[in-house]
């Protein structure tokens, strides 16, 4: 191995920008190369970030042989995920994946599969497991802040439209699927990560109901929320439900509930809450037994997750760790097996709007 680590970021979208700040800022790695669908695009990609002596390639396979590349940083659309993990696995690269990192249950055992046998780390971009906030609240539970941890709820509140360069992507049935897979799976994960004791631990979800609804299917009209107005989507309707709502029944005996609405008219919003037996957070307020004569509720002075723009995200917190997972040979607690918790719950919902009936869990075996 060389003295750094050598980065490859695959996709020259948004999220991109990002992933190359945090692993060029990071002193054990060095972006190496940069691929995307079209050369201009990775071309710009690197100016941007003042880059020099970087490969840029247009395609995958061939960046994946360039000299030195380590890490290998999955930025593309959702539904070209599982072809790009499989690859780097292949080429016996670490990897790092965007969420969602699939779109069928039958992608994901791909994708586990290559990476196990293998034998790479992978890192899903729940980034905000590094949130100033989540982390915060994290250490409270983990210290007994909150007693027994009881009820776990997160929202994801966003009014995606053609104003995000992805939505000529995430509106299409096929290339979206859900609004839980396009962005709700972050609030789905958060739920999980609240509902365990441990700082990081994620808790296993064994069983899923939920309901889906909404207004947007099939108009294209949509709300600007940084334009505040309403207009015409430039790309198409929205091919799916914009509602879903999902309760969910974990391990240790907590009960969840998520919500991702795609038709919130409202800036974007992520709510959150958890209910112990000695104390409740709810976003940033606590309540607890470790503030004797507590008439009100206490602020946590911390970064908020109120923000879609990716430049607001803890990525550089989430790359930080990966490095060091990689260096020190130990897996991250945010890896694909455990994202892939994270993702049965979507699919599962899927199922139950068929069935009417609740699902059990874990889909993959």
């Amino acid at each position: 191995m060389a003295d750094k680590l050598g980065v490859l970021v695959h996709g020259a979208g948004w999220v991109s920008t990002q992933h190359i700040k945090a692993f060029s800022n990071n002193p054990h790695t060095r972006v190496v190369a940069i691929s995307s669908r079209k050369l201009e695009s990775a071309r710009m990609r690197a100016d941007e970030a003042g880059l020099k002596d970087v490969g840029i390639y247009n395609d995958l396979n061939r960046a994946l042989k360039h000299r030195g590349v380590d890490i290998v940083s999955i930025c593309t659309p959702q539904h070209v995920h599982p072809e790009n993990t499989v690859a780097a696995a292949r080429a016996g690269k670490h990897i790092v994946i965007e969420k969602p990192v699939a779109n069928t249950l039958a992608e994901m055992r791909r994708m586990r599969d290559a990476v196990r046998r293998a034998k790479v780390r992978t890192i899903v971009s729940f980034v905000l497991r590094w949130n100033p906030l989540f982390q915060t609240i994290k250490s409270l539970i983990a210290d007994g802040a909150l007693g027994k941890v009881y009820y776990s709820e997160a929202d994801y509140q966003h009014h995606v439209g053609s104003f995000y360069k992805g939505y000529v992507d995430w509106h299409s049935a096929k290339r979206g699927v859900s609004p839980f897979l396009v962005g709700g799976c972050h609030a789905v994960d958060a739920a999980r990560w609240f509902a365990a004791k441990g700082e990081f631990e994620a808790a296993d979800p064994i069983e899923v109901f939920a309901y889906k609804g909404g207004w947007r299917k099939g108009k294209t009209i949509q709300y600007n929320p940084y334009q505040f107005r309403w207009e015409r989507s430039a790309v198409g309707a929205l091919e799916y439900d914009d509602l879903e709502v999902v309760l969910v029944r974990y391990g240790n005996g907590v009960v969840g509930k998520t919500a991702v609405h795609f038709g919130s008219i409202m800036p974007y919003q992520f709510p959150l809450a958890v209910f112990g037996d000695k104390g409740t957070v709810k976003d940033n307020r606590i309540w607890s037994h470790i503030f004797p004569g507590q008439h009100d509720w206490v602020t946590i002075p911390s970064v908020m997750p109120d923000s879609a723009d990716v430049k607001h995200h803890p990525f550089q917190g989430e790359m930080d760790h990966f490095v060091d997972c990689i260096l020190s040979k130990r897996e991250s607690h945010c890896n694909l097996e455990d994202a892939i918790k994270t993702h049965e719950v979507a699919f599962a919902a899927m199922q139950c709007y068929k069935t009417g009936r609740p699902v059990r869990l874990p889909l993959l075996r």
